[in-house]
């Protein structure tokens, strides 16, 4: 199998931009990295007392089905130091498996699409940078910008950084 799939960022501990460089160098060793995403800020979703996220999206290749996918990924954010303080709390890492092909899952353990994608510009943005066509059978022909004029609610506070180039070893 040689899947296409999109895994988002989240982090508002420690330093994001860091640990995000990081878990690339990490998802290396489970799929191939063809984009990341500028780094956002944005206001915290859930749980408002605590500091500001960034947020960013890479889109990968693997060889790896959806749930084990899912357990490297988990695996990564452990190894980079996440606890769950809360749910919506502070974190040094979060990793989501947003979408994988055009598969629909409802599982305990993985729902794909990732619920809330459509509802959640500092998801939306950085997927556009990936990928402005990017579609779901499941989203019945939405497309992501037409989801981010629809956003009743942004979280979005500010574009932290230009993309960031993979091939320069000295950046994630």
């Amino acid at each position: 199998m040689n899947a296409e799939a999109y895994v988002g960022f989240g982090a508002n501990l420690g330093k994001p931009d860091q640990t995000f460089a990081q878990a690339c160098e990490l998802l290396k060793e489970f799929a191939e990295l063809l984009g990341f995403s500028k780094l956002y800020r944005s206001k915290p979703y859930g749980f408002a007392d605590q500091p500001s996220f960034v947020n960013a999206a890479a889109h990968i290749r693997t060889n790896l089905p959806a749930t084990e996918l899912l357990t490297k990924l988990q695996e990564t954010e452990r190894i980079l130091g996440k606890k769950v303080i809360r749910e919506n709390g502070p974190r040094v890492i979060d990793l989501d498996l947003l979408l994988y092909e055009d598969l629909v899952l409802d599982t305990n353990e993985l729902q794909l699409p990732h619920p809330g994608i459509l509802e959640r510009d500092f998801v939306l943005r950085p997927l556009l940078d990936l990928n402005p066509d990017l579609t779901h059978p499941s989203w019945l022909g939405k497309t992501l910008q037409e989801a981010l004029k629809e956003i009743e609610t942004s979280f979005l506070l500010e574009e932290v950084d230009e993309a960031w180039d993979l091939s320069d070893e000295s950046q994630p």
